[in-house]
């Protein structure tokens, strides 16, 4: 493999929707080949690289693992890299702070009657 155009290897992976979205990207620095910031599109992503890439504010961590010569089904498209980003766990529910109300939500009927409670209890 002698390497691929950088923005080209971007969207054949399907990592971006289009070629302009990759070239954008990588002339707005949010794109590193092997920890180092690049900003030529016409960088070659070689057999190896490790990319770092901040796409619609998801950080993306791949190791290139091929090229293809056009841009193809995503089952396909994944086989061109190995995915490296790290899994950041979910946010952990507050439970204290959570309000559970049994039942449906009260329709405008049962707010009338506890708006009447309300001001006659005030």
């Amino acid at each position: 493999m002698t390497g691929q155009r950088l923005d080209k290897w971007l969207w054949r992976a399907r990592l971006v929707k289009t070629r302009s979205l990759a070239a954008k990207l990588i002339e707005a620095g949010k794109v590193r080949v092997n920890g180092a910031r690049v900003v030529k599109v016409s960088r070659p992503a070689r057999l190896g690289d490790v990319i770092t890439a901040t796409v619609a504010d998801r950080l993306m961590i791949v190791r290139v693992a091929g090229e293809a010569e056009r841009r193809g089904p995503a089952s396909s498209a994944s086989l061109l890299y190995d995915d490296l980003t790290p899994e950041i766990p979910a946010p952990a529910l507050d439970l204290a702070r959570v309000q559970i109300h049994p039942g449906p939500r009260p329709t405008k009927r049962d707010r009338r009657r506890l708006d009447a409670i309300k001001t006659d209890g005030s």
